[in-house]
């Protein structure tokens, strides 16, 4: 099964910075699923236009059921990534923002300032995650619970979590 990691990031994509959010991304799922996947990975700088390209060509060429983005959710002029989402999702899917907040603000009083969200692009569930590898581990934790259920809903591809790590919830299952 592929998975979307897209990072948004101006230094990562010129070469002036190692990349740790799609590393830690893939680290996390590493643990999290049981489902046999694949990780499909694109770095692109902050620049709407290329990640809104970037996004829609993980949803509907590579066939990601899932898209994870890491950068670009933060209030600084070149942070562009929840608008390039919006550009390409078909809804939008509040809760998935609001629980990455909720869980962030328990650790650091600036999770405030996150503007990640999460949407559809048909059978595609793509969420904006921070650029802290430990941010990024929060955040998952606080929503993979209902990703393979919500997955099922859009007709992606089904997803097995290991329970001891992250028990997935699918109502009546």
């Amino acid at each position: 099964m592929p998975i979307g990691v897209l990072v948004a990031s101006d230094r990562a994509s010129a070469g002036l910075y190692v990349d740790r959010g799609g590393p830690a991304i893939e680290e996390w799922l590493g643990r999290a699923l049981v489902t046999p996947f694949r990780s499909v990975y694109r770095l692109v700088p902050d620049d709407r236009a290329a990640i809104a390209a970037a996004l829609a060509d993980l949803a509907d060429r590579e066939r990601c059921t899932l898209i994870l983005t890491t950068g670009g959710t933060g209030p600084a002029p070149r942070d562009v990534t929840p608008e390039a989402t919006r550009d390409v999702i078909a809804r939008e899917l509040a809760g998935f923002g609001e629980a990455m907040r909720q869980a962030s603000l328990r650790e650091v009083p600036t999770a405030i300032l996150s503007r990640q969200l999460a949407g559809t692009r048909g059978r595609s569930l793509i969420i904006n995650l921070p650029g802290k590898p430990a941010s990024i581990a929060t955040c998952l934790a606080a929503v993979f619970p209902a990703v393979p259920y919500c997955l099922d809903l859009i007709g992606g591809d089904r997803l097995e979590t290991d329970p001891a790590f992250c028990a997935a919830c699918r109502p009546g299952a």
